[in-house]
């Protein structure tokens, strides 16, 4: 299975190299300022249908994008791509089996990539070969051979590739962002990640489950470079709850929170990762866990005495989902929550007298006026945070600047989740090694 696994990823690797020797992309259309940017979509989820839709459209008129295809491997959401998007674009479009139907068009630009988590670094890296700028959603991938072939593939290409992190796009974070890197906050010494939902439906997909035939699909496509197993419609359209079609908890929701980590301090990845929980409430056959504690230690790698540690709590169990982020130094909170800077346990005057020393308090800063809501459901429509983000990565596929979650934010996103994948998979502390860019447990590479 792992010589498999290696084998699809040198061969699609060469393949698409190879189909770009040929194919209309590898003489790559040059835009000129007012040209139309083309854009096809790539798995229409539920994701992409009731939040990154309504995102481009709130600027694809104003930026000249228009889009023109979809891509689904089932026939009943192909069907379904097909009929809303060109009910809501305007004008009919082209409904794609595949991937290797898309990107035969030749006047496509960019792609929009809402798969399965497993899938989104594959399918990104094909998108760059085929000469497609692509936004992409996250978690970028949940495997480093994946991460890595990805990452390869957007730096050697350069395309414009944006990973959906979209509190990147956010004014609240990036006033967080420049209030940390000034030095006014101090050392972090600790950050709090929080996520919990009660909600019984989350990642189930009862209905649709009975809708899916295999012969309406494309089984062993769906399954890239995963071992083959047979088909199974619950793993097919409810992969959130099935490793190793997701990690669940760490990537759905885990990976934007790190996301803010790693942007705020310049530091890519953890140190070590623990983490424990287990399946508690949902005993509905699914495989990743409903709750998880994970610990992590970050800091320099050659100055193991400075650092701190962040922890991530999770569960699918009574919550309100109101994702908190709160990060703490010597005086006081960071609380992206109620977007506000406070003093609240820092250092006072009358404990630091009492050991000689000056009282470290932090001023009451709030940072920013436009405090934007974190919106979590698939389901919600053109959150502001999304409607940003789909803004900055259209704007940068005209300007080729930089985006604001770069690939390599997406690749720094998966390190964490990896590690704490291995972590809970193994019970184990997992680190990881520069050299190999491998996560290690037990001194060897995580393999599931």
């Amino acid at each position: 299975m792992k010589n498999s696994r290696r084998n699809f990823i040198k061969t699609t690797a060469a393949a698409t190299l190879g189909a770009m020797a040929f194919s209309p992309q590898s003489y790559a259309r040059i835009l000129g300022a007012n040209d139309r940017v083309n854009v096809g979509v790539v798995g229409y989820s539920d994701r992409f249908r009731s939040s990154l839709l309504p995102s481009f459209l709130h600027h694809n008129k104003e930026l000249n994008f228009d889009m023109i295809a979809v891509s689904d491997i089932w026939k009943y959401k192909r069907e379904q791509g097909y009929a809303e998007i060109k009910e809501k674009i305007g004008h009919d479009i082209k409904a794609c089996v595949n991937n290797d139907e898309l990107y035969s068009m030749k006047d496509l630009d960019a792609v929009i990539i809402s798969t399965a988590d497993f899938q989104h670094a594959l399918h990104c890296a094909e998108a760059v070969r085929a000469g497609c700028d692509a936004y992409v959603e996250k978690p970028f991938a949940e495997t480093m051979d994946d991460a890595r072939v990805a990452l390869k593939a957007v730096r050697e290409t350069k395309k414009i590739v944006q990973i959906g992190s979209q509190r990147r796009s956010g004014s609240n974070y990036h006033a967080a962002n420049e209030f940390i890197r000034s030095g006014k906050f101090g050392n972090i010494t600790m950050v709090e990640l929080t996520w919990n939902v009660n909600q019984p439906g989350r990642w189930r997909r009862v209905e649709l489950v009975k809708k899916m035939k295999e012969q309406d699909t494309d089984w062993k496509r769906f399954l890239m470079n995963r071992p083959y197993e047979p088909f199974d419609a619950r793993k097919h359209l409810e992969f959130r709850l099935f490793w190793p079609y997701s990690s669940g908890l760490p990537g759905q929701w885990m990976c934007h929170q790190i996301d803010t980590v790693h942007w705020f301090t310049g530091l890519n990845h953890p140190r070590s990762v623990v983490a424990n929980g287990g399946i508690y409430q949902w005993k509905d056959g699914r495989k990743n866990w409903d709750t998880i504690t994970a610990a992590f230690d970050y800091g320099p790698a050659d100055d193991p005495s400075s650092g701190f540690q962040v922890v991530f709590l999770s569960r699918m169990h009574n919550g309100e989902e109101n994702p908190s982020e709160i990060y703490y130094s010597n005086g006081g909170e960071l609380n992206l929550n109620t977007n506000m800077v406070t003093p609240k346990g820092g250092l006072s005057e009358r404990h630091a007298k009492a050991m000689n020393m000056e009282a470290n308090l932090l001023p009451t800063v709030d940072l920013t006026k436009v405090k934007e809501t974190v919106v979590a459901s698939a389901n919600t429509g053109a959150d502001p945070l999304t409607s940003s983000h789909m803004r900055n990565w259209m704007e940068c596929v005209r300007s080729r600047k930089e985006p604001n979650a770069p690939v390599e934010a997406g690749y720094a996103h998966s390190i964490a989740c990896i590690m704490t994948t291995a972590a809970s998979h193994t019970g184990m502390k997992a680190t990881f090694d520069e050299a190999t860019q491998e996560v290690m447990v037990g001194g060897k590479p995580f393999k599931y």
